[in-house]
């Protein structure tokens, strides 16, 4: 029997109104056990799984050790990203037709909806992995597919000391900004590892802490004991039904916790969060898209102007709520924290002020002190200076 007609017995079942699941899978692949071999009707039941039930032909890319994302093209390329930059792979999707139907899959997995009428999606798949698709004719050529795997295990501060994310003092500088209860801000560009980052610092967070997350789609990982995650719905069929980050994070002041997170600020959730911060909700944080720490006040300038406050108000919202801003970066030898910088108080906008910077180096980073760290130090109390 062939996988397409083990695939067939498959849609048999659908047919009769029996959707596939893992156990029907390996029913099918058993009954050719006595041909493949045990070992035979295995393997068979992990290709029909990933064709069925996973991410088809992306299936092995995604149990690639390193892997974070697994981008198909309009034109029918498969790229990975494992850390040091996007690689082309030789798997090959298909057809127009057949990257259409695995994303119009794909999304049905999600519990999302995908066709002419939605051309696009974003869902969290049963594995955990984060789906965003588009369909033509918004994407050029065939429909494109953006695959984030998260981390099966959450790093911790100490790991990304191991794995050269930051050096001894960048480490102690994390924990001291987490213990003495500073809000934050990790941002970077698209890929630097802020989520990670992030997830690193609310593990060091004591354990008798409440921590309520918020996320327009769940991919934050924590090692904590007491985690609420909150997750954003798009609006149904009938155009009904969602519930915004804005909505979440009003939803999460009411739940006592002694964190707020925001895994994702970007929108008009950045005025609920600036209030929060500003109003005894200590430790708060989140993650914002900037391409350095210097430009994250413009960006909760723009944030801030979708929720209808002025730049003036975003500033003092900022420099009263705000402590410290960590970013991060990719280079050829990896992502890693490359800034740490405090907001000051100013005439007209607040200033950022580079604490810490970091720069790839001989065998690890090279770390110097910026005109900020007197500053940070005292808001730390001394704890991580040296």
């Amino acid at each position: 029997m062939t996988a397409a007609t083990e695939g067939g017995s498959l849609w048999a079942l659908v047919r009769a109104g029996v959707p596939p699941d893992p156990a029907s899978v390996r029913r099918v692949a058993a009954d050719q056990e006595a041909v493949l071999g045990a070992g035979g009707a295995s393997r068979r039941a992990t290709e029909i799984a990933g064709a069925v039930l996973g991410a088809g032909p992306l299936e092995r890319l995604l149990a690639l050790p390193g892997v974070t994302d697994v981008l198909v093209n309009g034109d029918g390329s498969v790229w990975i990203d494992r850390g040091g930059g996007l690689e082309r792979t030789e798997v090959v999707v298909g057809g127009a037709d057949d990257a259409r139907a695995l994303a119009v899959r794909l999304a049905g997995l999600a519990g999302r909806r995908l066709d002419d009428a939605a051309p696009y999606v974003d869902g969290t798949l049963p594995s955990g992995v984060r789906l965003h698709a588009l369909l033509p004719p918004i994407a050029h050529g065939a429909a494109h597919l953006s695959l984030r795997i998260p981390r099966r295990e959450p790093l911790t501060i100490a790991r990304l000391q191991e794995l050269g994310a930051v050096d001894d003092l960048l480490a102690r500088t994390l924990v001291a900004l987490v213990e003495r209860r500073l809000a934050y801000l990790v941002t970077g560009g698209t890929g630097t590892g802020k989520t990670t980052v992030l997830g690193a610092l609310l593990s060091a967070v004591a354990p008798d802490e409440r921590l309520v997350v918020v996320e327009d789609v769940r991919e934050l990982a924590v090692a904590h004991p007491h985690v609420v995650s909150l997750q954003g719905r798009a609006r149904n069929v009938e155009g009904r039904g969602e519930v915004t980050l804005t909505d979440l994070v009003r939803q999460a002041l009411r739940m006592r916790p002694d964190r707020l997170v925001v895994g994702e600020v970007r929108g008009a959730e950045v005025r609920e969060l600036l209030t929060a911060l500003n109003t005894g909700h200590e430790g708060g944080c989140g993650t914002v898209h900037a391409n350095s720490a210097g430009d994250v006040l413009a960006r909760l300038e723009a944030l801030g102007a979708l929720a209808g406050m002025s730049r003036e108000a975003v500033w003092s919202q900022a420099c009263s709520g705000l402590d410290v801003i960590v970013h991060c970066q990719r280079s050829p030898r990896g992502r890693h924290v490359a800034e740490v910088a405090v907001i000051e108080p100013a005439d007209g906008p607040p200033r950022v002020v580079t604490a810490l910077r970091a720069r790839p180096g001989g065998a690890g980073l090279q770390v110097e002190h910026g005109a900020g760290w007197d500053v940070l130090a005292a808001r730390l109390d001394g704890v991580g200076a040296s």
